[in-house]
C-alpha cells in the first residue's frame, strides 16, 4: 500500500486514462462507454442483474426480426392514426399526469457517458481530486487484474469513469474561437445571453437529466435550456425545488414545428442533448427537427443523442395491432416510439450537416435471477458536432 501511496497523480492519470480511451470506431466494441461488465463464463449468467456488450448470435438475431415482423403485421389503420401525432402533446400531458416524477430515475450517468455536458470552466481541482480519489481505487490492490476489480464494483447500469477534459480540450471541441461564435449572436437580450456555455436539453419531461445538470453547473458560467411538448411536464420542472432560474430555463417548445421559436439565437448553444425523445417524433418529421435544431449549435458545438434501438426487448413487446409503420409503435397510452439503427442515426444527422464522433450500439443483457429470464436490450448512443466553416481564401 506504501509503494501506491507514492505513486504520482500524473502517474495514475496516465493510467487511467490508457484504460479509459474511448474509440470513435461504430463497429467495435468500445472499450469504456456503455459499461464494463462482461459476460465471460456463462455459467456465471445469474450473478448479476445486467451484462454490458453482449453479442447477439444468429439464433438471436433471427428470433428478434420474426417478433418484430409478427407483432408489425397488422398497422392501426391509416384514419386512425393522425391523432397520435396532433394530439402528441396532450398524450404525454396524461402521461405526466398519471406518473408524476416518479416514473423516470434522474441519469446520475450523465456526465460519465457525456462528459461534454461539463461546462469549461468547472473547477479544474475539483475535478483532479475527484479523479485522483477513483483511480486510486481502481488501482487498489485485491490480489485480481484491474478489470476484474472494475466488474465487482458495477451496479447493473454502471460504466467507466471518462477522462475530464481540460477546459482548452472544450474551447477546441466545442467551439473553437469562443469569439468567433459570439459575433453571431443576436444583441436582442435573451435568457442566459451572459453564459459562456450554454446547453439545451430538448424533451426534459420531469426533469430528470435537468436537476443532475443543474446541481453540476451551478457556481460555473454555464447555463441550461430545457423544453418539452407536454406543459404539464415543464410545469414539474419548474415547480421543482431544485429548479434554479438563474442557471436554467424551462419552456414549452415542440420541436416538430417549423414556425415554433427558441428563446435563444441560432448558432448560440454548446450542446444539444436528446435523450430518449427523438424516437417519440414520427420518423417523416425527424429530419426536419434535426435540422432546424442543428442550426442553433456554435460551430464545433455537440449534439448528444440516446434512445431506443432495433430489436430492443420494448420493441419485441408489442403486441399485434399497436404497429403504426415499419418499426414505430403506440403504447396503450398514446405515446409513440421509433426503434433505430446506427445507419439511420448516422444518415439522420449527417443529413443535418454534422460530422460523426461517436455512433454506438449498446447491447445489454437484462437478467431476472429470480425467474431465471434473460432479456435482451438495445439502445443507441452518439455524439455528433456541428463543423467549423472551411476558412476563407
Amino acid at each position: 500500500m506504501h509503494s501506491l501511496r507514492s505513486v504520482s497523480a500524473a502517474s495514475l492519470a496516465k493510467v487511467f486514462r490508457s484504460l479509459t480511451t474511448r474509440r470513435k470506431s461504430t463497429g467495435e466494441r468500445p472499450s469504456a462507454p456503455l459499461g464494463s461488465r462482461i459476460l465471460t463464463n456463462p455459467d456465471d449468467i445469474f450473478k448479476h442483474n445486467m451484462w454490458d456488450h453482449v453479442q447477439w448470435t444468429e439464433e438471436d438475431k433471427e428470433n428478434a426480426r420474426q417478433k418484430a415482423q409478427e407483432n408489425s403485421s397488422v398497422h392501426i389503420p391509416l384514419n386512425e392514426q393522425g391523432k397520435f401525432d396532433t394530439e402528441a402533446d396532450r398524450y404525454w400531458d396524461e402521461f405526466y399526469e398519471t406518473h408524476q416524477n416518479k416514473f423516470f430515475k434522474d441519469r446520475k450517468w450523465l456526465f460519465l457517458e457525456f462528459p461534454e455536458l461539463l461546462p469549461p470552466d468547472r473547477k479544474s481541482q475539483e475535478t483532479t481530486e475527484r479523479q485522483v480519489d477513483q483511480q486510486t481505487e481502481i488501482l487498489r490492490p485485491s490480489g485480481s487484474s484491474i478489470i476484474q476489480h472494475l466488474e465487482s464494483g458495477h451496479h447493473q447500469h454502471s460504466v467507466p469513469i471518462p477522462h475530464h477534459r481540460h477546459p482548452s480540450d472544450y474551447q477546441a471541441c466545442l467551439g473553437g474561437s469562443l469569439e468567433q461564435n459570439e459575433d453571431i449572436i443576436q444583441i436582442s437580450p435573451f435568457p442566459g445571453q451572459h453564459a459562456s456555455f450554454r446547453i439545451l436539453e430538448v424533451g426534459c419531461g420531469a426533469g430528470n437529466s435537468v436537476f443532475p445538470i443543474v446541481n453540476y453547473i451551478k457556481e460555473t458560467d454555464a447555463f441550461l435550456y430545457c423544453c418539452d411538448f407536454s406543459s404539464r411536464a415543464v410545469q414539474m420542472v419548474k415547480t421543482h425545488p431544485d429548479y434554479d432560474a438563474s442557471v436554467c430555463h424551462s419552456f414549452v417548445h415542440d420541436v416538430r414545428e417549423e414556425t415554433a421559436s427558441f428563446p435563444f439565437p441560432p448558432q448560440s448553444l454548446d450542446v444539444i442533448l436528446a435523450v430518449f425523445v427523438l424516437s417519440s417524433i414520427h420518423p417523416e418529421r425527424l429530419q426536419g427537427a434535426v435540422n432546424r435544431l442543428s442550426t442553433y449549435l456554435k460551430h464545433g458545438g455537440i449534439f448528444l443523442f440516446r434512445d431506443y434501438g432495433r430489436y430492443d426487448l420494448s420493441q419485441l413487446r408489442f403486441k399485434k395491432g399497436r404497429c403504426l409503420s415499419e418499426n414505430f409503435y403506440t403504447r396503450g397510452d398514446g405515446t409513440c416510439v421509433y426503434f433505430f439503427t446506427k445507419e439511420e442515426i448516422h444518415d439522420l444527422f449527417s443529413n443535418a450537416g454534422l460530422e460523426e464522433l461517436q455512433n454506438l450500439e449498446d447491447r445489454r443483457l437484462k437478467v431476472n435471477r429470480g425467474k431465471k429470464v434473460t432479456m435482451h436490450r438495445v439502445w443507441m448512443q452518439s455524439k455528433y458536432r456541428k463543423p467549423h466553416p472551411p476558412p476563407s481564401s
